[in-house]
């Protein structure tokens, strides 16, 4: 197994660390240059353009753009990487994606993995004009269509809702095969993900929810289930209880665990990460 981060500062949930409200850009550069020198998996950022009052105060309202985020981290890191989790595919136009988060990917040396959700924030859908009630099975269309896009420069498709022909994107991205983590919490979010992905990134199950969700299912060789632990960790100040929250992610079958890490500081968050590193070392975490 290995570990990726939900990276602190970019998103701030309710009960998120008081210190990230003021952390900036530089904090978030020491954060990702150290994880990627500690051989982290990969840093995460979430996707909203712009959260209602109402919502933001049961939900929180910080997020940061995941593409000017993880283009300001590239430049500052060498192996780890971005993931988008998640990127609301009814928000844009599959040959937007491939074009914009493509560029990432070849700037970065393909470090890239979207992580592609359908969104549940009518609110925002409606705000962006875009469809709501149909937004899964334009998803699922959305998804097909940039595995036509995705590191070709003359993409060709035709969908139910996209179809192009025709035409140029320049640059792109440096691979065909950009890993898509489909972000969910449904059945037929894993369903999307076992016939339309690469990995399946389920959140607010427990693992005994999620043993019997995949049960009836085969899943493929080399397929990604990445599970978030169920405990914020705190290595330095309880590694015996960050141990048995990692233990018990990898039983449940993640072959990729994205933690929360607590901390008082980005000098703090930096320090829980190296005692992380000893720590997971121990329950067979694997750092590259």
């Amino acid at each position: 197994m290995r570990i990726g981060l939900f990276t602190p500062v970019v998103a701030q949930p309710r009960g998120s660390s008081p210190w990230e409200r003021t952390a900036g850009v530089d904090d978030l550069a020491v954060i990702a240059a150290a994880a990627d020198r500690l051989g982290y998996h990969h840093l995460t950022c979430c996707e909203h353009v712009a959260v209602p009052d109402a919502v933001a105060r049961s939900r929180g309202g910080t997020y940061w753009d995941p593409l000017a985020t993880f283009g300001f981290l590239a430049a500052r890191t060498d192996r780890i990487t971005f993931v988008t989790q998640v990127l609301v595919l009814g928000y844009h136009h599959p040959l937007e994606i491939a074009k914009r988060y493509g560029t990432l990917d070849l700037v970065t040396g393909g470090r890239l993995v979207l992580g592609v959700g359908v969104g549940s924030l009518r609110e925002e859908f409606d705000l962006l004009g875009a469809e709501f009630d149909d937004r899964g099975a334009i998803a699922d269309d959305a998804m097909s269509a940039l595995r036509a896009s995705l590191g070709r420069s003359a993409p060709v498709y035709s969908g139910p809702h996209f179809r192009f022909d025709g035409i140029r994107v320049e640059p792109h991205a440096l691979r065909t095969d950009v890993p898509l983590w489909v972000g969910g919490r449904s059945t037929r979010s894993l369903r999307r993900a076992l016939t339309l992905g690469d990995g399946w990134v389920p959140f607010g199950l427990s693992h005994e929810r999620l043993a019997a969700m995949l049960a009836g299912h085969t899943v493929p060789p080399g397929f990604d289930l990445v599970l978030e632990a169920r405990e914020v960790l705190d290595p330095l100040g309880d590694p015996s209880a960050c141990m048995a929250a990692l233990a018990s992610t990898r039983d449940a079958g993640a072959t990729i665990a994205t933690v929360t890490v607590r901390a008082e500081s980005a000098a703090h968050y930096c320090d829980q990460l190296a005692r992380l590193t000893e720590v997971g070392r121990d329950v067979g975490v694997v750092f590259d």
